[in-house]
């Protein structure tokens, strides 16, 4: 299932980090805020437990998280999600994947991976703020299956038709969450208007 926010925070931080003339500085400040809103409305209907507790009048139900989740960035750009989703899920466990693509062959490989114990009865929120083709977050699903994860989320900022399409093809069961969804890719796999390349825009290797 694809959700695209519509959140007026969202879409009015999204347009400051379009602007080419916008700071690394800044970039990475209102990425932070959006993976923080981003985070807020992905876990919505996360499942939850009974316990009992004691507030300082009585005795009542209070609610906690029924699954671990587990954080995994695509290296690099991926990484820029994080720290606001840990702001909102501090306890989140942090898993890390790095995926290339072979310049002859065009196919996506795995070069690092790194995970926490019992993906398999967590749940999995894959990062990467760019959804442009699609094979790079379709390889490192595929990977993080392999590991026994069952219950996987797809959270990026902008993504385009082409990608989505791809995930929805590849992986029916993992539901993608944009901050908004953009026209298209161009002649070069860029996406249109999209925000140029976020990882060089993030740590300022432009």
């Amino acid at each position: 299932m694809l959700t695209v926010l519509d959140h007026a925070l969202i879409k009015h931080k999204l347009t400051i980090m379009r602007q080419a003339d916008t700071s690394t500085y800044i970039f990475k400040q209102n990425l932070d805020e959006i993976a923080k809103l981003m985070a807020y409305e992905v876990t919505r209907n996360i499942p939850l437990k009974e316990i009992p507790i004691r507030t300082p009048i009585c005795d009542t139900t209070g609610y906690e998280l029924d699954q671990k989740i587990v954080l995994v960035p695509i290296l690099r750009a991926g990484i820029g999600l994080v720290d606001g989703f840990r702001d909102i899920i501090p306890t989140a466990k942090i898993g890390h994947i790095g995926i290339f693509r072979d310049e002859k062959t065009l196919e996506p490989h795995e070069y690092f991976a790194k995970f926490p114990k019992d993906m398999d009865k967590s749940i999995v929120i894959v990062t990467d703020p760019m959804l442009a083709t699609g094979g790079s977050a379709s390889a490192a699903i595929t990977n993080i299956k392999k590991r026994g994860a069952q219950k996987i989320l797809l959270v990026c900022l902008v993504g385009v038709p082409e990608g989505v399409a791809r995930i929805e093809q590849d992986h029916p069961d993992v539901d993608i969450t944009l901050a908004a969804l953009d026209e298209k890719l161009n002649e070069v796999g860029y996406i249109v208007p999209g925000l140029g390349d976020a990882g060089d825009r993030l740590f300022g290797t432009i």
